[in-house]
């Protein structure tokens, strides 16, 4: 039974209640004044093109062309330092390698790595597949949380702690503390979901990194009491990372990166920072909402086939009737791409054959028709400025719980992967730019006199 004071801290009180409608009653801003000011709200106009705030080598999203002098929506693609990430995938696939390490290497120092300068660099992360003397007991195991986004960033935090140079900024120190991170990631991920299903009265078991593995395969392993993945899981889950690893310098979590790296404080503080940003279901945490979505449809449809009664849930879902009544259709549109996102497209591909060797064809067959009718739909209903197509996240969340991944690991899986974009655009900020990132808001409120306790 929870004791007075965990009663007060935990839940909404009248006088809470009370001093949130004073709260919103005087935060509220007329949508009208955006409009009248030019403010660009998500820093981006109505088509989606973000106002510039940088400049980055790192990655670059084209979602339009110049034709006759006009920019019109093309498909999508996504270039890391400068290549084709369709080039890219076909190029480890042909090679019949593991591609996360390969890309990290480009995304971090700007250039694709010979056999030895891969082998070199597979070799620094195996080194750096430690975690300090007792961190696992002392942070890891106590107190877990039941959200995995939290208990990463308290332990990335907790890291600050053990490293003597943790506030040096230097590019080789920053490099040093990216590289701990990028390998140290997967394990404070698996192990802190293995801690809290402990609590919750599940056996424990923790498996330290196979220095032979990559990073796939390694996670695959430490997350299965048996140890056992096939190929395809793991080759899946590679590529999985690989697509999220960046995604240019305006996505939210980086950019959010930049920001708190402009400041000057530490590495750890700044990938926390970058960590809160995903965890948001309007970003990293997208995909969960989609399987959520999808567990809800199947649940609420008897004919996964029929196409008018899938028709009429996503009306449903658009008028607020539907799911969690928000009026979205989940792992449809984005910020940027109007006609195709080629990581949704690489993807896919590669869906289909999990699902045959999974027996999930039904549910890859119900997503598919949500992909293909979602955007009819949603023109219906919406007056839209740009196309609507099916994102990464659309997928992805199918992908995980055909590998058996938890929903609880979905947003930190992503996480493994930015990780690597969020060192690459640290690095580059602290490089180039020292300047404090400071946008402008206009204020609204008229300057009012003070009117002294006794007379309010």
């Amino acid at each position: 039974m929870k004791d007075s004071t965990e009663t007060i801290l935990f839940t909404n009180t009248p006088k809470i209640n009370k001093l949130a409608s004073l709260c919103e009653k005087n935060n509220a801003i007329d949508k009208e004044l955006y409009t009248q000011y030019e403010v660009k709200r998500g820093l981006r106009d109505l088509n989606g093109k973000g106002v510039l705030a940088g400049l980055t080598n790192i990655s670059d999203v084209c979602a339009k062309k110049i034709v006759n002098g006009e920019e019109v929506p093309c498909p999508g693609n996504l270039y890391y330092r400068g290549y084709n990430i369709k080039d890219i995938v076909n190029g480890f696939l042909e090679a019949d390698h593991y591609g996360f390490e390969e890309t990290a290497y480009l995304l971090l120092f700007g250039e694709l790595p010979n056999d030895q300068e891969l082998q070199e660099f597979h070799e620094t992360l195996v080194e750096r597949r430690t975690l300090p003397p007792t961190f696992v007991r002392d942070i890891i195991m106590k107190a877990p949380s039941r959200d995995m986004m939290n208990s990463l960033s308290r332990s990335i935090l907790n890291l600050y702690t053990y490293d003597d140079k943790a506030d040096d900024t230097s590019i080789p120190n920053v490099l040093r503390q990216s590289l701990n991170l990028i390998a140290q990631f997967p394990m404070l991920m698996i192990y802190g979901y293995l801690a809290y299903n402990y609590r919750m009265g599940e056996d424990l078991f923790i498996y330290a990194p196979s220095p032979e593995l990559s990073t796939a395969e390694n996670i695959l392993m430490m997350l299965r009491e048996d140890r056992k993945y096939t190929k395809l899981e793991a080759k899946i889950l590679d590529m999985a990372l690989v697509l999220h690893m960046d995604h240019g310098g305006g996505n939210n979590s980086t950019f959010t990166t930049h920001v708190v790296t402009s400041s000057g404080t530490d590495t750890y503080s700044t990938i926390a920072a970058a960590m809160a940003s995903l965890k948001g279901p309007k970003h990293g945490g997208a995909n969960v909402k989609v399987t959520q979505m999808f567990e809800d449809m199947k649940s609420q449809l008897s004919d996964w086939t029929d196409k008018d009664a899938v028709h009429q849930y996503l009306m449903d879902l658009l008028d607020r009737k539907a799911f969690d009544k928000k009026g979205l259709i989940y792992g449809m549109g984005h910020a940027i791409y109007s006609v195709s996102d080629p990581r949704a497209e690489i993807f896919k591909k590669f869906v289909k054959q999990l699902a045959t060797e999974k027996g999930c064809e039904r549910e890859y067959a119900l997503y598919e028709m949500v992909e293909h009718m979602a955007p009819e739909v949603i023109g219906e209903k919406r007056k839209i400025y740009k196309g609507v197509n099916a994102n990464v996240d659309f997928y992805s969340g199918l992908v995980y719980g055909m590998l058996g991944l938890p929903p609880e690991l979905y947003t930190p899986i992503f996480a493994t992967a930015r990780i690597v974009g969020w060192s690459a655009h640290r690095l580059e900020e602290l490089k180039n730019v020292d300047k404090i990132i400071r946008p402008a808001y206009k204020p609204l409120a008229e300057h009012r006199e003070y009117v002294k306790l006794d007379d309010r």
